[in-house]
């Protein structure tokens, strides 16, 4: 494929038309007449030799290129719209701009709120949107990195791209107050019996990856989308939770639970800021990053017990 050959307009042509599947409305939405967008289906058409919107009835119907097409355009259009609006210099102060930043809602806890509040004292102008962590992020980490500023995971579950440090943590478990069974600490036959509640795919956590190691699969009986829900879903009951020290503490007095070390060296967690090449040399990513360094450096140590 020449990309020399190829007109960049029309993946704006291609996006919108997918996404409306009618070409008067596709080309109101980008400010093109109604000729003008048939002709950029036209060569969209031969481009792809394929039909793309397919007329069934009185409306226009993806066919199946069409449909796999969808969603690689929107991204595609994503990383254009990045990369040309990459900057030589960057004053935030003054400049008004958008990051987007994927994160679970404990590293927006522990970590984002303190970023957002640094970023309005000095930046008024830029805003940060944070998005929730898809279970998918481990299998299609490229794509998801190319459509966004950042993404906020600890070492130890995706690799391959750069990152910076911001933050180190540490895994506990949680257990209720008046747990029948667990009253002075976890044993390994704990974790091998006891039901379990985890986020999303626990299993990624190198922490988790360790008990399989040691010939213990937990039996997990709720799975849930927040690591904040954990403490909720563990007390009153016999069930055991892994949940990052950090965050335990800020959950402390929501639920009636307690905080129980784990009955083997589980590996440390450290948070790190992960990018898309793309993004390294532009000068307003620097800042991020730079920034989010200097807020993950000046936030409190982890307490180094369980409580």
């Amino acid at each position: 494929m020449n990309l020399a050959g190829l007109d960049l307009n029309l993946v704006v042509a291609l996006r919108v038309l997918l996404e409306e599947r009618n070409v008067t409305r596709a080309g109101q939405r980008v400010g093109l007449s109604q000729p003008a967008m048939s002709a950029a289906l036209s060569r969209l058409r031969k481009h792809f030799d394929d039909e793309l919107l397919a007329r069934v009835g009185g409306h226009y119907e993806l066919t199946a290129l069409g449909q796999v097409l969808l969603d690689r355009t929107a991204t595609a259009y994503d990383v254009l719209e990045r990369l040309f609006s990459s900057q030589a210099s960057f004053d935030p102060a003054r400049e008004s701009r958008e990051f987007k930043l994927v994160a679970s809602d404990y590293a927006v806890s522990v970590f984002g709120a303190e970023l957002a509040r640094v970023v309005h004292e000095e930046a008024p102008g830029i805003r940060l949107r944070f998005t929730q962590t898809p279970p998918t992020v481990v299998d299609d980490t490229a794509t998801l990195l190319s459509a966004v500023d950042g993404l906020l995971m600890p070492h130890g579950v995706i690799s391959g791209f750069p990152a910076t440090d911001l933050y180190d943590d540490r895994w506990v478990f949680v257990v209720a107050d008046d747990h029948p069974t667990v009253t002075d600490g976890l044993t390994l036959r704990d974790l091998a019996e006891l039901p379990w509640v985890t986020y999303q795919r626990t299993y990624d956590a190198p922490a988790v990856r360790q008990l399989g190691m040691l010939g213990i699969e937990p039996r997990v009986e709720a799975s849930v989308d927040s690591f904040q829900l954990l403490p909720l879903l563990v007390a009153g009951t016999r069930r055991i939770a892994l949940i990052q020290a950090r965050l335990a503490r800020l959950l402390a007095p929501i639920a009636p639970v307690r905080l129980v070390e784990p009955p083997y060296e589980a590996v440390p967690l450290q948070e790190a800021l992960w990018w898309h090449p793309v993004h390294t040399h532009d000068a307003a990513h620097v800042w991020l990053r730079e920034t989010a360094e200097r807020v993950g450096a000046g936030l409190p140590q982890v307490n180094d017990a369980a409580q």
